[in-house]
């Protein structure tokens, strides 16, 4: 029999391998087959559920005949309206045109790719912060983009350094994502970064990206990057209602930026998807609702759950600064420890709890691992128990 011809993945597939979190939780999956009972604080999936009136408004969307054929890619109008009216409620950020400047996704990781696509041409620069989500970086690679690190450190408060920014070659630089909270170190935004980012975006002609999902947790004054004057005009903001409102499963982000920009990225993303469910979307609509007492009960939780994480790391001889936010616990390894990977595998070896390397993050978390907070406050101290045997 002749010889096939091989078949060969494209060229893209080269700089991309496999999620991290995907890899290790076959891992994790397989050791629990094992009967090793593995506790988990690696995932960012908020174990609460969502506001009940969002339950309630989805499942009675699902008995209405009228709710299971093909949406606007474009969502529902009433959910693009409650999107621009929360931006406003919580941000202050009033005037959104909710039919021009507001673009449901399914889940804001989808928008990261739809506006690198829609954005970057092949050897097109883009701005990564190292540490940061890698999700960034991977789908800089796939549009096939030239990638420049910015380094974030400890010394400088997990902030960009704008001199060294301005040492780049800015001319080949496209677009620089950020992150604000960020993740993974909880740095806080202030508006005194968000106008120096605009600022810097303006100037140089670079769009800035703000990934901006972790706003409301375990704090209660939410910031946005549009809250700075003309900041739409070269700012593109993503924010989520997985983290907020418990919902990461329902798959419901969004885009706020100016006309142009949303148009430019609809044009990917409505040759890629035919939006979300129609029960979906009106359960995000009763979610957007939510009043202050919602934000606050979520966060006295978290505020519960970070303490003991705060033990867990103390145990394991990590120092973690304060003032973190969102849904994670940032914490330097010990100076005597090998390095991030050697130290979160020993910690799931000896005490079958699982947390997250830093070096996934980039370069710049080599030295420091990460805790969700997204377990109850008794699993986090069987955790703490483990360790402490």
């Amino acid at each position: 029999m002749e010889t096939a011809k091989p078949v060969r993945p494209a060229k893209r597939l080269e700089t991309v391998s496999e999620y991290w979190f995907s890899r290790k939780l076959k891992e994790i999956a397989r050791l629990n087959a094992e009967g090793r009972d593995i506790v988990s604080l690696g995932i960012g999936g908020p174990d609460l559920p969502p506001p009940a009136a969002a339950v309630k408004a989805a499942c009675d969307c699902l008995q209405r005949s009228d709710s299971h054929s093909y949406q606007m890619t474009v969502g529902l109008p009433a959910l693009r309206k409650a999107m621009a009216g929360w931006y406003a409620r919580y941000y202050g950020v009033d005037g959104i045109d909710p039919d021009r400047q507001v673009l449901p996704l399914i889940g804001s990781k989808e928008g990261v790719l739809n506006i690198a696509l829609a954005f970057l041409n092949p050897g097109d620069g883009v701005l990564v912060p190292n540490p940061g989500y890698p999700t960034y970086t991977s789908a800089s690679r796939i549009a096939l983009a030239e990638i420049f690190p910015y380094e974030l450190s400890e010394e400088n408060g997990w902030l960009p350094d704008f001199e060294a920014l301005e040492r780049l070659p800015l001319e080949r630089i496209k677009l620089m994502w950020v992150n604000y909270p960020h993740m993974p170190t909880g740095t806080p935004a202030s508006i005194e970064l968000f106008e120096r980012l605009v600022d810097f975006g303006r100037r140089h002609g670079i769009v800035i990206v703000n990934d901006n999902p972790y706003s409301f947790i375990r704090n209660d004054r939410p910031l946005s990057i549009l809250q700075v004057e003309g900041a739409a005009d070269m700012a593109i903001e993503m924010n989520s209602l997985s983290k907020c409102l418990n919902m990461a499963g329902w798959r419901v982000g969004m885009l706020v930026s100016n006309p142009v920009f949303v148009e430019w990225v609809l044009k990917v993303k409505s040759n890629i998807d035919s939006g979300q469910p129609r029960a979906i979307m009106e359960g995000a609509v009763a979610a957007l609702a939510a009043g202050p007492e919602w934000y606050s009960a979520l966060n006295a939780e978290y505020g519960r759950r970070a303490r003991i994480a705060e033990e867990i790391m103390r145990e394991l001889g990590c120092t973690v600064a304060p003032g973190q936010q969102g849904l994670f616990l940032w914490g330097r390894i010990p100076d005597d420890a090998l390095g991030s990977e050697a130290f979160a595998d020993s910690v799931l070896d000896r005490a079958r709890v699982f947390i997250t390397p830093g070096f996934i993050f980039g370069s710049a978390g080599e030295r420091y691992v990460r805790i969700s907070l997204c377990a109850p406050e008794a699993v986090l101290a069987e955790a703490l128990r483990r360790i402490r045997l």
